[in-house]
């Protein structure tokens, strides 16, 4: 071998050398660059401690428990959230939706590309000014992040979206359970400037709160649907104010349900003579004894009046 591939050959080595000394300190070096990840509220653990990172899905926030105004507390389940965001460019949605998979163009029917994803589970309504509605999501994280990845589809299809897309909620639907069932006719003749019943349209009452401005649909069980609010804040006050008024109207002495009352008893196992016997005497109300049932043909008929 000559000195030359000698020569080279040694120097290649201690290059490689040197690479894996230098590599842990380098490493060692970005790790600490990296901003320390923010402590979780209420822990002091090393759990409580790691952070959900920011482009993955989280549960968390689709159930808030709130006070009920009473000393107690009430769960809100969040259904679903909307909201909007401007991308700042044109787009062309024929384009979108012949490159990117599940998505729906059907321009005569709506003037919009529907496109779902699967994780985090929601859905998007993306307009050709660049409009984008996203639905489907229970928090505002999860939402948040469905509007980033559409916003980065959109981005690999050709169109660059500008750096802020002015995201915003617009509506958040939850549920609750009172635990109780509420008089609603007696809730709307007393708060008739806040709600509307019609039982013959609608089952469930309407109540408008003004402050957070939250609609309620309440019904008689007890269950309640909250939409209109904008944070998950404001669902949270929205129960808080309306749980007192309800309690002044919870059903104290609930009817039994029909069908459950005890049934008549049995009439004992009689064989089938015994039985047309008993039918044929069977006695009248009112009358003081048993009375033979009227004959049925006509001979028996015939007897009947010759014998008056």
């Amino acid at each position: 071998m000559s000195s030359n591939a000698i020569g080279s050959a040694a120097a290649a080595a201690s290059n490689q050398q040197d690479q894996q000394a230098q590599a842990p300190a380098a490493a060692a070096a970005a790790a600490a660059a990296l901003p320390a990840p923010m402590p979780a509220p209420g822990g002091g653990g090393a759990a409580a401690q790691q952070q959900q990172p920011s482009h993955s899905p989280s549960l968390a926030g689709s159930v808030l428990e709130t006070p009920n105004g009473l000393g107690g507390t009430c769960v809100i389940r969040i259904q679903n959230m909307s909201s909007t965001c401007n991308l700042g460019v044109r787009l062309d949605l024929k384009q979108i939706a012949l490159k990117c998979r599940n998505t729906e163009f059907n321009p005569r029917r709506f003037a919009a590309v529907i496109m779902r994803l699967r994780e985090p589970r929601a859905t998007a309504l993306i307009f050709a000014s660049g409009k984008m509605c996203v639905t489907g999501t229970k928090s505002t994280h999860n939402s948040a992040l469905a509007a980033r990845k559409f916003a980065y589809i959109v981005e690999r299809v050709g169109f660059k979206p500008q750096t802020y897309i002015d995201f915003k909620v617009q509506n958040i639907v939850g549920t609750a359970d009172v635990g109780f069932p509420i008089r609603l006719e007696g809730l709307v003749y007393a708060h008739s400037t806040f709600c509307s019943f019609e039982p013959e349209l609608f089952p469930g009452l309407i109540y408008r709160l003004v402050s957070p401005r939250v609609v309620f649909l309440i019904f008689v069980s007890g269950k309640i649907v909250i939409t209109g609010a904008k944070t998950e804040q404001d669902l949270s006050e929205a129960l808080t104010k309306l749980y007192p008024v309800l309690m002044e109207y919870r059903k104290a002495n609930v009817a039994p349900m029909p069908g459950l009352a005890s049934a008549p008893p049995a009439l004992p196992n009689t064989s089938a003579a015994d039985a047309g016997d008993a039918l044929e005497m069977a006695p009248l109300p009112g009358a003081g004894g048993s009375v033979p049932m009227l004959a049925t043909t006509d001979g028996e008929r015939q007897r009947e009046v010759e014998d008056v």
